[in-house]
């Protein structure tokens, strides 16, 4: 059984910027493009197929967006550490759709958490390296924009690698 995932990944022109930022201090740069996810890592038996039907239903209200990301945050829980490149603009489509699977096929992998949207550009083993970290990119005034018009699902492989196994166009 493998893990898998939803997530949008956005497409910027200044990418550089944040992958200067996640080269520093995420673990997963070099294993999975910058990202939104949408459900978070689950394991089930449904097939690619399965997962691909219940994207078409779900979203098939769902239009492309403009997503805007700008200002770093920092959130500590009992996940790890964490640096937070805000949403904007977006926060509201991608909340729906979070909700619409959570609610539905995915409920069961629901952990009751609060959701807001965000991209992790940094993952921190103390609160004190995320301290000093947020310090270094507080001050990182950029914003970042595109349009979303896909949700994709990528299975995470033996080495923690990102595959892309399903890309749904919004309509």
């Amino acid at each position: 059984m493998s893990t898998r995932t939803i997530m949008i990944f956005p497409e910027f022109e200044n990418m550089e910027i944040i992958d200067e930022i996640r080269g520093k201090y995420d673990p997963l740069a070099q294993l999975v493009r910058p990202h939104i996810t949408i459900v978070f890592p689950f394991e089930n038996q449904m097939s690619n197929n399965d997962i691909a039907d219940i994207l078409s239903v779900r979203l098939k209200n769902i239009k492309p967006f403009e997503l805007v990301l700008n200002g770093i945050s920092k959130q500590e829980d009992r996940f790890g550490n964490y640096l937070l490149l805000d949403v904007k603009e977006g926060a509201t489509e991608i909340c729906s759709i979070h909700k619409t699977l959570y609610d539905n096929e995915f409920k069961e992998y629901d952990l009751g958490l609060g959701y807001k949207p965000h991209m992790t550009v940094g993952k921190l083993p103390t609160i004190e390296s995320l301290n000093a970290a947020y310090e270094e990119v507080k001050n990182i005034d950029r914003t970042f924009k595109t349009v979303v018009n896909k949700v994709s699902v990528e299975m995470i492989g033996e080495q923690d690698e990102s595959i892309i196994i399903i890309e749904k166009e919004l309509s």
